[in-house]
């Protein structure tokens, strides 16, 4: 089967990024594995694995925020997946629509990174800390 072609890394794993289906927002980038590949596609709701954790991370379980599966793609290496999801909510453990909120200004000296959008929801909101 095409999931056991895949390129994974010595843990098994392999990087996904999920991108919101109709504005192509990138969103963020978490890991998954065989088994969270195949529950995301049999149920449509995503399931990462959890590195830190080393479980199963089925995105919104625990903050409400879910990423329901919209199409699976495999880039040109088999290395490398793109999830076209719907996200509700916020995307980032910040509270922020997407993990990458932060930009390099090109014009300071020291390139500095700045951040370029405030939560839409508390934290300690979203995880109930």
């Amino acid at each position: 089967m095409w999931i056991d072609d895949l390129k994974y890394n010595e843990d098994g794993l392999i990087p996904a990024i999920a991108q919101q289906h109709d504005t192509k927002e990138v969103l963020m980038m978490a890991w998954m594995n065989k088994a969270s590949i195949k529950e995301s596609l049999e149920t449509g709701r995503v399931c990462y694995w959890s590195r830190s954790r080393q479980a199963f991370w089925r995105k919104g379980e625990s903050s409400g925020q879910v990423q329901m599966l919209k199409q699976f793609r495999v880039d040109c290496d088999s290395d490398t997946l793109l999830l076209l999801v719907d996200q509700t909510g916020p995307a980032c453990h910040t509270g922020r629509r997407t993990c990458f909120y932060q930009t390099v200004d090109k014009s300071a000296d020291e390139k500095e990174l700045i951040i370029d959008s405030e939560p839409l929801i508390d934290p300690k909101e979203l995880y109930g800390k």
